[in-house]
């Protein structure tokens, strides 16, 4: 099995995993609020868990892989309860066909990990808007991503959901509904300034969801819930938008900055997309060409 399909069904079964744990820390309340400093910028208790958990069962079992997570925890598994059954994740990973996945090396590949993006919503009890990103890249290119609700109710009343997808293969997990009408643009609920919302109004959209999380937003797109999530600040990083942008992009899409250019992921990037984040499922052409020129000269590459 190619490495980037082990290592899809690697993340799969430890969002599972990621998914319990978060939603039990929820549930006792104390949710141990560090500010770390900037607009909303938190870390909880969830945060350093998740990703110790996370890390921890990759590191095992992709030993040589580069993987670097936003709260930069080493992956320190306590309880035996929280490492998954590797060869029960190969099994269950569904089936397709494994001649579209890309050929990588171990020192080709970086994993890209938020634990919990959307760390302010978890705090003020919007759990839909919260995930975990797993981000797979390969030569610095998003190729694999798993975006993980751990809030997510399903039709049989259990909790969490995965989507994932591989570029050239395609994106699972969910139903796209009918595309809605209008020009309907999603955007950050609590980072937003002047230059951010003049972007926005130069789309001249019809409808603003405002939501926080890149990955919840990207969601948006991916469930024909908006047709354009547009963000023209430096406020993500490589973390929050390597998982979507390949997911997107599996579906067809496009995540890219107020320049067109496409994000890369290489180990030694610069972690924030200093150039914002433009993205949609079809017309990317459309939204890049409505960018004011004096926004994309703010924000530089």
């Amino acid at each position: 099995m190619p490495l980037v399909s082990r290592l899809i069904a690697a993340s799969l079964a430890v969002t599972k995993k990621s998914q319990k744990l978060v939603q039990d820390i929820f549930q006792r309340g104390n949710l141990k609020i560090e500010d770390k400093g900037g607009l909303k910028n938190y870390q909880t208790e969830a945060d350093i868990a998740i990703e110790k958990l996370l890390v921890g069962n990759l590191e095992k079992h992709f030993p040589g892989v580069t993987i670097i997570g936003e709260e930069s925890e080493a992956g320190q598994i306590e309880k035996d309860e929280h490492w998954i059954d590797y060869e029960q994740a190969l099994k269950d990973l569904p089936s397709f066909d494994m001649n579209k996945v890309p050929e990588a090396k171990v020192d080709e590949v970086v994993v890209w990990v938020d634990p919990l993006d959307g760390t302010a919503e978890f705090i003020d009890g919007y759990l839909s808007h919260v995930t975990t990103l797993i981000g797979i890249a390969v030569n610095g290119k998003a190729i694999g991503g798993v975006i993980n609700q751990p809030f997510y109710k399903n039709d049989d009343d259990s909790m969490g959901r995965s989507i994932w997808g591989i570029v050239g293969v395609g994106a699972f997990g969910f139903q796209r509904q009918a595309e809605k009408a209008g020009n309907i643009i999603c955007t950050s609920r609590s980072h937003r300034d002047a230059t951010v919302e003049a972007c926005i109004d130069a789309m001249e959209p019809t409808d603003v969801i405002k939501m926080g999380g890149a990955g919840a937003k990207v969601l948006q797109l991916i469930e024909n819930n908006a047709h354009a999530y547009i963000f023209a600040s430096p406020g993500t990083k490589k973390w929050d938008t390597c998982a979507p942008q390949a997911v997107l992009e599996a579906l067809g899409g496009k995540l890219v900055d107020v320049h067109g250019n496409t994000l890369q992921y290489d180990k030694n990037v610069k972690h924030p997309n200093s150039a914002g984040t433009i993205s949609a499922v079809k017309n990317i052409d459309f939204y890049l060409g409505k960018i004011p020129q004096s926004i994309k000269d703010k924000l530089k590459p």
